[in-house]
């Protein structure tokens, strides 16, 4: 770690992974640092806002993220002709990927979520052409995507990462978050190689990973913490839906606030 930095501050320039094609980041912080410098951001947040996008985009829906469940997202579905997302233990749609593989096609569904949801908006806030939700379910998919929009481009990816106590709270790294990360960098790059990295350090490492899990991912998924709580909860299945690897040939790009398939 650097021991002394100017003024206190950390320079944003170092920490932009410069001259590399496939880079990674944690949280708001990160996307803060690399949206400048990316032609595509891939948010992954597996357990479990992409996973859920993804699952609703394999049902045909369309979903619309917002921040957090406020007094704001009711009238907010409404304006935008879609369903408002509920809790999964009064039998609404709801954040659950599993339940989400059900829904009819054509829903419009506003899903409120404090990390995936809140970086895939400030991503397109923050002027980054192409934004996709990306998880273990839809990695390689996600791959094939950001690689043609990026056009030679480079493509940062986001993990969400969890928040210790309110939404507002510090920043908790994920295992589950760094694993579909490194799924995604697996993906665009298969054949790494130290001659020629096309990964940043941080990127290989996320890669580095997800390789070391992938045999055993549902174990892993399930014995982290936020598989623990989902666990604790009587969700095992959201555990299991999410970490299964490249089940779908779908990637899901946001496009004026609206996640749907990737074209």
């Amino acid at each position: 770690m650097v021991s002394e930095l100017t003024d206190g501050v950390r320079a944003a320039e170092f920490c932009r992974q410069d001259g590399y094609a496939y880079r990674f980041d944690w949280g708001p912080e990160g996307l803060a640092a690399l949206a400048p410098h990316c032609e595509v951001v891939v948010i992954v947040d597996v357990l479990r806002f992409t996973s859920a996008v993804c699952c609703a985009v394999e049902s045909g829906a369309t979903v619309l993220p917002y921040r957090w469940k406020d007094d704001t997202a009711g009238a907010f579905a409404a304006a935008h002709g879609a369903a408002l997302a509920g809790l999964r233990e009064h039998g609404e749609a709801s954040l659950s990927p599993t339940d989400l593989l059900t829904l009819r096609k054509g829903v419009r569904l506003v899903l409120p979520s404090p990390n995936g949801s809140t970086l895939a908006l400030t991503a397109a806030e923050q002027g980054v052409p192409h934004v996709l939700a990306g998880c273990l379910r839809n990695a390689t998919a996600t791959s094939v995507s950001a690689r043609r929009l990026a056009a030679g481009g480079p493509i940062g990816i986001i993990a969400a990462g969890e928040r210790w106590g309110d939404p507002a709270g510090p920043l908790r790294p994920a295992v589950e978050d760094l694993l579909g990360a490194g799924a995604v960098l697996w993906a665009l790059d298969p054949s790494a190689s130290i001659s020629r990295p096309a990964c940043s350090p941080e990127a290989a490492a996320a890669r580095a990973a997800f390789l070391a899990a992938r045999p055993r991912l549902y174990e892993v998924l399930l014995d982290c913490s936020s598989g623990r709580e989902l666990v604790g909860r009587g969700w095992e299945d959201d555990v299991a839906t999410s970490a299964a690897h490249d089940v779908t040939p779908f990637a899901c790009r946001l496009d004026e606030g609206e996640f749907s398939l990737a074209r």
